[in-house]
């Protein structure tokens, strides 16, 4: 039976991810809450930058519409113990496509370093598309035939970019943890059939973060294709929690994933089970703060309550 709010563009999403794997049956994806754990994963740093992590459950305070909730989950990553909430799935998005031509070789040189430097995920999905979409799993202790993919592969066609993302999201809706997308592309599409103002509402539904890497050289400079894309990948980050890295050359690669590892490594999960039990299918809004002065807080935005059409 079809779940009910299936928005059309999930299933279409799933039906996309399916040839990618043709061994593996995929139910239509769900974004729900309702008496389920509402996990928010969290990064937290001073007023320098620098990246906190001895935080405890008391120093959090976590609203929903501006209601206080009671924290039920709350792990550390730096603290063991916490297997299932803090375990990582990663999801690696490659553009191979026309547009990034320019920039495929610094691409490239970016995931091989980004492999080489990740730490053990529970489940690896790497994502190359340009018009197509080819979806693979992979070890992330045995990375060596990824690798030599990644180096191999040819640039061409149109950009499935929306597509993509929505692929990589229906794969792991269901997946407990934490959910990390590092997305390797210049932020342009010409050849998806997910409309960007979809991808935008699955994103605010999904508890997926995203550290998009924009390749943006292939652009003029301060060209409205170059803003409009700069903009986009920026939207995405800042709805889910993550952020933004535009590299100029392979140097700037090293200081990147140091970043974004330094962040999974001092990350913290708090979950809550929602005072609002409606379910209207609205979005609800997220707002934690920390009681310690000089902190600030990045997590997802929201997400969308379960049943309603939307």
């Amino acid at each position: 039976m079809k779940s009910p709010g299936v928005p059309w563009f999930l299933l279409a999403a799933a039906a996309l991810a399916a040839p990618a794997l043709a061994q593996e049956k995929s139910e239509p994806p769900v974004f729900s809450a309702g008496t389920d754990i509402v996990n928010v994963t969290l990064t937290v740093r001073d007023g320098q930058g620098h990246l906190i992590s001895d935080l405890t459950r008391e120093d959090f305070a976590v609203q929903e519409d501006g209601r206080l909730q009671a924290v039920q989950v709350f792990a550390r990553a730096v603290q063991p113990g916490h297997d299932e909430t803090l375990a990582l799935n990663l999801g690696l998005l490659l553009d191979t496509s026309e547009s990034m031509l320019k920039m495929l070789k610094l691409s490239q040189q970016a995931a091989v370093r980004f492999l080489q430097s990740i730490p053990r995920a529970r489940d690896l999905i790497t994502i190359f598309f340009d018009e197509d979409i080819r979806l693979s799993r992979y070890d992330s202790e045995n990375q060596q035939g990824l690798i030599e993919r990644i180096e191999t592969i040819k640039g061409g066609g149109w950009t499935a970019l929306y597509d993509a993302i929505a692929v990589y999201l229906a794969r792991v809706q269901d997946s407990s943890g934490r959910k990390v997308l590092v997305l390797f592309t210049d932020g342009e599409d010409s050849r998806s059939a997910v409309s960007l103002g979809d991808l935008l509402q699955t994103i605010r539904s999904s508890a997926v973060t995203i550290y998009p890497i924009g390749f943006m050289g292939g652009f003029p400079t301060g060209s409205a294709r170059l803003l409009q894309s700069r903009a986009f990948l920026q939207q995405i980050a800042e709805t889910t929690g993550g952020q933004l890295f535009t590299p100029n050359t392979s140097k700037d690669l090293g200081l990147i994933y140091q970043k974004i590892l330094d962040e999974l490594s001092a990350q913290y999960v708090i979950g809550f089970v929602s005072d609002n039990q409606r379910r209207d299918g609205k979005f609800r809004k997220l707002k934690v703060d920390v009681r310690r002065d000089g902190l600030k807080v990045r997590h997802r935005l929201g997400y969308f309550a379960p049943g309603g059409s939307r």
